[in-house]
């Protein structure tokens, strides 16, 4: 079974994107902010940025999801070694990255009051940001799109990725 995983920055509508395709799709859906130790947690609402050892538990919880069936997760998923992580946990993963301009992640970030990520954080999330490579399975969409147009363009490239990938790709 191919999971997906829609990655990207703070502000880029990741979890949004992510319960509508697990909808329209008819799977499960994971929040991985739901699964961060609180100590990033706070360090994250105190204005400071991750490094890859605070990642590293983070990353472990939403590989234990994978395993056990989450088909769609948000995860900010900023790096390849990340995202290689994650295909080494469920090497039948696809990663979606809507991606936006800085404005407008910044204007998104600014007007929810129900999130822990301060506006502060964006510019180094925006450091960190690897986009995917050409070898890795996944697809950049414009997250200025509504959010129906974007689950209809993802889930369209989800579908011609399996039809078009070895079955040993995709099965596990």
């Amino acid at each position: 079974m191919v999971a997906v995983i829609v990655m990207g920055v703070s502000g880029s509508g990741k979890s949004t994107l992510g319960a509508a395709l697990a909808d329209r799709l008819g799977v499960t859906f994971v929040d991985a902010d739901d699964l961060h130790p609180r100590t990033n947690v706070a360090k994250m609402a105190a204005g400071e940025p991750l490094d890859d050892a605070d990642r590293l538990p983070w990353l472990a919880a939403v590989g234990r999801r994978l395993r056990v069936g989450s088909p769609v997760i948000a995860c900010s998923a900023l790096k390849r070694d990340y995202r290689d992580y994650l295909r080494a946990v469920w090497p039948a993963v696809v990663f979606i990255h809507p991606e936006a301009p800085r404005d407008e992640l910044i204007a998104r970030i600014a007007a929810r009051s129900d999130h822990f990520m301060p506006a502060s954080l964006l510019d180094s999330q925006l450091a960190t940001l690897e986009p995917l490579q050409a070898d890795e399975a996944g697809v950049t969409i414009d997250a200025t799109r509504p959010v129906l147009e974007m689950v209809g363009t993802s889930q369209l490239w989800i579908s011609d990725f399996v039809m078009s990938a070895s079955p040993d790709t995709i099965e596990r």
